[in-house]
């Protein structure tokens, strides 16, 4: 079915969550729920949930600032004449909501529980695609598991169904530069950028040239640019709060195994791998691709091959789009 074209409704609404209990003694009394709408009208349309990673927002396809606008809007892939699309922020990721001071509580699966709940209390009775990158897809994966009824097409991209020892040590050395430098969210982010290319990625990118002064190397400057970047955009607390949920991203936790949490589900589940990624390696989503096909549960699996690491699904508009344009036309 194809709709009419309107205009998109992009500001930022609300939700109020009352005596919400996480899974791990998580508690919080009072909570708003921020999100933001892109193309259709709420119930008029199919819906998709985008998840946003990290240092995302519910700005999905602003103008100015939308992160995936390459991909959300009037006949891209994400078409925003057929589709309502929604994001929703992360409680604490400082982006229209509260700060979360006992974070450490908190789990991606809490997050998961949350947006399930707030997408079942202002309407919505099923979602025709979950899709996310990095964190963000691992939300989505912890969204299937809790409501396996719920979600058509679960679209992890660079992302798993559960933080691994490389995750965990990567979060644990951030944590430590957040809690110990001088200039910890500068330096905490520039380390991460590492992880988040690759050593080809940055070569073509730089060359080993300097900057035009001579003083440094073209490298260095652009790491202390985004150091400096999200530190005019981020807080200190909001960064803490992202790092240590993707620390917690389990499907497994609660349950017996990964068989126990994912044989319920009815969703098709579409991984997609980036073949340089050295964060969320695309050797664990092979793994998983093996365990769905032995459980006979629907998946398929897709590689974006890019020489830009984890931040390819951030890159890579055109190869994300020819992977999953089937699944949306």
């Amino acid at each position: 079915m194809v709709y009419k074209t309107s205009k998109m409704k992009t500001d930022i609404q609300f939700h109020r969550i009352i005596n919400f209990r996480g899974t791990n003694g998580f508690y919080i009394e009072n909570l708003e729920i921020s999100y933001q709408i892109f193309g259709r009208a709420l119930h008029t349309a199919p819906l998709v949930l985008v998840n946003h990673a990290l240092t995302g927002n519910s700005d999905l396809a602003s103008e100015t600032k939308g992160w995936w606008k390459s991909i959300i809007g009037e006949n891209k892939l994400l078409d925003t004449t057929k589709y309502t699309i929604i994001g929703i922020n992360i409680p604490g990721n400082g982006y229209h909501n509260q700060h979360i001071e006992n974070y450490k509580a908190l789990r991606a699966q809490d997050i998961a529980k949350l947006f399930i709940q707030t997408l079942k209390e202002i309407g919505i009775k099923e979602l025709f695609a979950v899709m996310g990158g990095s964190l963000g897809g691992g939300i989505a994966w912890e969204m299937a598991a809790l409501a396996p009824n719920f979600i058509r097409y679960l679209i992890p991209i660079a992302a798993d169904w559960k933080s691994t020892d490389w995750i965990i040590g990567h979060n644990y050395i951030q944590e430590n530069i957040l809690n110990s430098s001088p200039n910890p969210m500068q330096t905490a982010r520039m380390m991460a950028m590492l992880f988040y290319r690759t050593p080809a990625s940055l070569e073509t990118k730089f060359h080993r040239s300097k900057m035009e002064n001579n003083s440094q190397f073209q490298i260095e400057s652009w790491l202390q640019y985004h150091g400096d970047k999200l530190n005019t955009r981020f807080e200190l607390l909001a960064y803490k709060t992202m790092t240590h949920l993707l620390t917690t991203v389990d499907i497994t936790k609660g349950k017996a195994g990964f068989e126990e949490a994912v044989k319920p589900i009815q969703s098709t589940i579409i991984q997609i791998a980036i073949d340089s990624d050295l964060f969320f390696v695309k050797e664990e989503n092979l793994k998983t691709k093996a365990l769905l096909d032995n459980l006979k549960i629907k998946n398929q699996y897709f590689e974006i091959n890019s020489i830009h690491g984890h931040d390819a699904f951030l890159i890579e508009f055109e190869q994300l789009s020819k992977i999953l344009k089937p699944y949306f036309d």
